[in-house]
């Protein structure tokens, strides 16, 4: 990169689209914000390179029907299916849904074989690529002073800015060694909260997540957890344990014996229940359809929201029960800004006449003129017979 004599930025130095007009623009790296860069850089720049090492999954804001898909997606029955169906279907299960509003590799973002597979939301990119503006490249070989030369062997040429958006890293200079170097190891955090090696529960990382549903959900339980502990109500193991599990799971992730997910993005209802559990407010699903099984239907098949979380235990919210089952109401009533008269009311009976009693009339003549052809042509064979018989 030290060749190119352009403008190099990182994604935090872009604030607005102006200042790119009519210049050729290579967005490195596809992550939310890189989408979000190379969707808005394609109204103002002549052309906007989007390069991409792995490929990702891009998802709309809005799923089948107009709903939100965060609402639609993230559901107790979603989550039960994904642990008894086996990882071979769960994947084209997964990959045929992902491909259904557009074909991913006809569009070059296809997930390189081997690479983890990831997730964007982007309602715009798709037509971008569609229309042009933006131009789907691999990942970038080398720089020239004005170019730059891809993987697969492509050259774009006259290229003004470069801009990446390939992530950052955590640090909290504020703690001291060794606590600073372990908060920064996910590993070694419980729970992802607390650090292992206090052997007083004096500090937890909130926020410090990643989730495939909302990760704000998930810090308010975190939260609500770690003012627990801190008082007293709720228990964690004791460091020395912490720290040996944490330290052996690091060995065996150092040999290739255990797989590092660190950086996977977490199951949002498999992470909120686990924290639940430690608060004692986990949803008891079964025994809610003994309860209550109208509330019990809405939170295994509807989406799982946080007001899931103040059903028991404690925290309790009394209104909980009803926020659950009128969500819906509160997702759409923001939508219906033009009122349009019900048109499920039933209609009168002059307006069914004037729309079916044409058609009903044809039609009545049609089988009263077949029956009464049907019934002469068997008159004529009853009267052939007889006369056969007489002679």
């Amino acid at each position: 990169i030290h060749k190119f004599k352009g403008q190099i930025l990182h994604s935090q130095e872009y604030k607005i689209p102006t200042g790119f007009q009519d210049k050729r623009v290579l967005v490195i790296g596809l992550g939310n914000t890189g989408g979000d860069i190379a969707v808005e850089l394609s109204r103002t720049a002549a052309q906007v390179l989007l390069s991409t090492r792995t490929g990702t999954w891009v998802i709309s804001r809005s799923s089948d029907g107009g709903y939100p898909f965060n609402m639609m997606g993230t559901r107790r029955r979603h989550n039960f299916t994904a642990q008894v169906l086996p990882s071979c279907v769960l994947k084209w299960s997964q990959e045929r849904g992902l491909n259904k509003r557009f074909d991913h590799t006809n569009y070059g973002l296809n997930i390189t074989k081997g690479k983890k597979p990831k997730i964007i939301v982007n309602d715009e990119l798709p037509t971008c690529i569609l229309c042009g503006t933006v131009t789907m490249k691999t990942s970038v070989k080398e720089f020239t002073e004005t170019s730059a030369l891809f993987e697969d062997g492509t050259v774009e040429e006259n290229i003004d800015v470069v801009i990446f958006t390939t992530g950052y890293t955590f640090s909290f200079p504020f703690l001291e060694e060794p606590l600073k170097s372990l908060c920064t190891k996910k590993i070694f955090l419980y729970k992802l909260v607390f650090p292992s090696n206090l052997e007083r529960t004096t500090l937890a990382m909130i926020g410090f997540i990643s989730l495939t549903g909302s990760i704000l959900a998930g810090t308010e339980l975190q939260a609500r957890w770690a003012t627990r502990v801190f008082k007293g109500l709720c228990k964690i193991p004791p460091s020395q344990k912490l720290m040996a599990e944490a330290t052996k799971k690091e060995q065996l992730i150092e040999r290739g014996l255990m797989k590092d997910t660190s950086g996977d993005k977490l199951d949002y209802i498999s992470y909120m229940d686990d924290l639940a559990a430690c608060i004692g407010t986990k949803p008891n699903v079964p025994l809610l359809f003994l309860k209550d099984p109208r509330l019990a239907w809405e939170v295994f098949f509807g989406p799982c929201t946080p007001y899931q979380y103040r059903l028991m235990g404690p925290g309790k919210w009394d209104g909980a029960r009803n926020a659950i089952l009128t969500q819906w109401d509160r997702t759409l009533k923001p939508l219906k800004t033009r009122i349009v008269p019900d048109s499920s009311k039933p209609a009168s009976m002059s307006h069914y006449l004037k729309a079916w009693g044409a058609p009903i009339l044809l039609a009545s003549l049609l089988l009263i003129c077949k029956s009464s052809l049907f019934f002469e042509i068997g008159a004529r064979k009853t009267m052939g017979q007889n006369f056969s018989l007489l002679n």
